[in-house]
């Protein structure tokens, strides 16, 4: 990868910056982050939209021309180095795998079946980059049709990033959100099941073959021969999960009651409701991240076409407000966001009926968002999810949880 010379104007913002950050490096591209939003096209292939982000406004640039995906395409995640990023196909139970190139672009590398059941719906990568954890909505067996429980299959990733073979563990109806620990051996799944069953589900990770064993308090049993999970209460229809970066908290939106859940991780992985909670959000919140230094939490909400903004008490986990703005405004209907790992301070989030990203600047001291100048940027295609990745090994030391 190329890294151009920075002028000494440059330097001395990039030293500014880093004072504020924790910056360890000298140069950096002018590009320091790539931003990729998976988009639908009613019921024919997908795109995965490209940009490059710019250091020092957080603007995106597009790159090149939008990359094919299967049909439908509703998650991507990429590995912790930046390297590769995976697009789960929903229609076409597929996923797919796709190299980040030099000049940020993407290179299609394979694309793997969803051979143990049907209709994915999101993933997440172990802590060691060794297996790709993804649900899924139906067993073998089961369809809309026929409706049933699902499962998460567990894709180990070769050394050269490949997907091998699947295998799968069998959890309740309408799995749609997973999250690995960054420094335990933990894995949740967040079970959709209809009120009062809905629940996260956690598992114990075998370092050497990536099977997930249940925790205390998550049951897997057979009833009447379709698989019944039981967890840790999540609300009533829970929608997404996220875990801080030291794996203290676990976090769950709830979209049916505009609420957000918070739970402590006890030594033994298990989850014990937050005190105080739950907390209050925006209207239908369908996805929640949280900046790399674990110090704050956003929550994306659809119907009230905004972000949510919160301070994490990093001694209780408890949210709360920030000291700027509590929420902001996006476009029509977002669904998912994703902070850039280099700065850490800009955030994309798509929104579904606009076809366009919101960028945000988030505030190092206080949390609080303020729109990146030439928001909303434009995408091809229905946007359904974005991930991001740093430009270059160099800027994943830039900042410090």
């Amino acid at each position: 990868m190329n890294f151009k010379k920075l002028t000494s104007r440059v330097v001395a913002s990039a030293v500014t910056a880093g004072a504020v950050l924790g910056l360890s490096s000298c140069t950096l591209d002018y590009t320091v982050a790539y931003v990729y939003a998976t988009a639908s096209n009613k019921g024919a292939a997908g795109v995965i939209n490209q940009y490059g982000v710019d250091l020092f406004t957080g603007a995106l640039i597009r790159i090149g021309t939008p990359v094919a995906t299967g049909v439908n395409p509703v998650a991507i995640v990429a590995t912790s180095n930046g390297l590769y990023v995976y697009v789960l196909n929903h229609d076409d139970s597929t996923v797919q795998e796709f190299a980040v190139q030099a000049d940020g672009s993407l290179a299609s590398k394979g694309t793997t079946a969803l051979t143990v059941g049907t209709y994915p719906t999101a993933a997440a990568i172990d802590q060691q980059g060794k297996f790709l954890y993804v649900t899924y909505t139906y067993q073998t067996g089961y369809s809309a049709s026929n409706p049933g429980p699902g499962g998460v299959a567990i894709f180990p990733i070769g050394s050269d990033y490949s997907l091998g073979t699947p295998t799968a563990v069998k959890v309740g109806n309408n799995p749609v959100s997973v999250v690995a620990s960054n420094f335990n051996n933990y894995v949740y799944v967040l079970d959709q099941e209809t009120a009062p069953n809905a629940a996260v589900l956690g598992f114990a990770e075998t370092p050497s073959s990536g099977a997930l064993t249940p925790l205390a308090g998550t049951t897997i049993s057979t009833v009447g021969g379709k698989t019944v999970a039981t967890g840790y209460s999540a609300g009533t229809t829970p929608s997404a999960i996220a875990e801080d970066p030291t794996a203290r908290w676990v976090y769950v939106t709830d979209q049916a009651t505009n609420q957000l859940y918070g739970k402590v991780v006890q030594s033994n992985g298990s989850l014990l409701p937050m005190v105080n909670g739950p907390f209050a959000t925006g209207l239908f919140p369908v996805a929640l991240t949280i900046d790399p230094r674990g110090k704050y939490l956003f929550t994306v909400n659809y119907n009230a076409s905004s972000v949510g903004a919160y301070a994490i008490d990093l001694a209780t986990g408890n949210p709360s407000g920030t000291a700027g703005s509590t929420s902001v405004s996006t476009k029509t209907n977002p669904t998912s966001i994703s902070i850039e790992p280099a700065l850490g301070i800009y955030a994309y989030i798509t929104n579904s009926a606009d076809g366009s990203l919101t960028g945000e600047k988030m505030d190092p001291h206080t949390g609080a968002l303020g729109e990146v100048q030439g928001s909303p940027f434009p995408a091809t295609g229905t946007v359904t999810a974005v991930a991001t990745v740093a430009n270059g090994a160099h800027a994943t030391q830039i900042v410090q949880p």
